[in-house]
């Protein structure tokens, strides 16, 4: 229980480290840019290899297929609620939900790898992905009216919170999950990814940096791919 608890915390406390610079300083637009960019590089590969191709391996393709585009269409509709509330705001908020909607499938998997040993590297690759997300997603937050800074980083902090718990929730009943079930969530998982990714991440990351954003978000791909492989 200690040792998940700890490897929980080891994905949490990057997202809430991302967060806090965020949330502090103005960053400059192409910094901003290259995270968001590279962020969305490491989604690309935490998708194809570690959330979509389980499902797709043990469930087969409608089951998989099914889990993927039911993941994109929870994503979708509450973005675009989002985005009816808080207008040209919206960016920080959707991310925060897309680290949310993907973090607690992967946490899922993570709590369960702890059983046989394993979990290092789903750990490190998952902290790398949070940072330059949560960063992003809490520096656009700084666009919202009467914009309050406290109540933001609190809000991020409950959302790491649930991430530490769910790892050490599944860690407990691991021997209740089959590899079956936490294939299909992460496959959902990878449903909501693609379409912040879609729909929030790359726009905004091509918007403020321009054509040079493809090689932050390749490096992201890489080193995202390379500590999964």
């Amino acid at each position: 229980m200690v040792t998940a608890a700890l490897y929980g915390v080891g994905t949490a406390l990057p997202l809430l480290i991302g967060a806090w610079v965020g949330l502090r300083f103005d960053l400059p637009r192409p910094v901003l840019a290259a995270l968001m960019a590279f962020g969305a590089g490491t989604m690309v590969a935490a998708v194809s290899s570690e959330l979509f191709a389980p499902a797709f391996a043990t469930e087969g393709v409608w089951i998989a297929g099914t889990a993927l585009l039911a993941g994109a269409l929870v994503y979708v509709v509450a973005d675009h609620f989002i985005e009816n509330k808080l207008g040209p705001a919206a960016l920080g908020w959707a991310l925060m939900l897309g680290s949310l909607l993907d973090g607690i499938p992967e946490n899922t998997a993570l709590g369960v790898s702890l059983v046989e040993g394993g979990g290092v590297v789903l750990l490190v690759a998952v902290a790398v992905g949070n940072i330059p997300e949560s960063v992003a997603g809490a520096a656009s937050m700084r666009s919202q009216p009467g914009f309050d800074s406290r109540r933001a980083f609190r809000v991020w902090a409950i959302t790491a919170a649930v991430l530490v718990l769910v790892v050490v929730a599944a860690n407990a009943v691991s021997d209740n999950i089959s590899d079956g079930s936490i294939a299909v969530v992460q496959a959902f998982a990878g449903g909501a990814t693609i379409a912040v990714l879609a729909d929030s991440l790359m726009p905004e990351a091509y918007r403020e940096g321009g054509w040079w954003v493809g090689l932050s978000t390749a490096l992201g791909f890489l080193v995202a791919f390379a500590l999964g492989a």
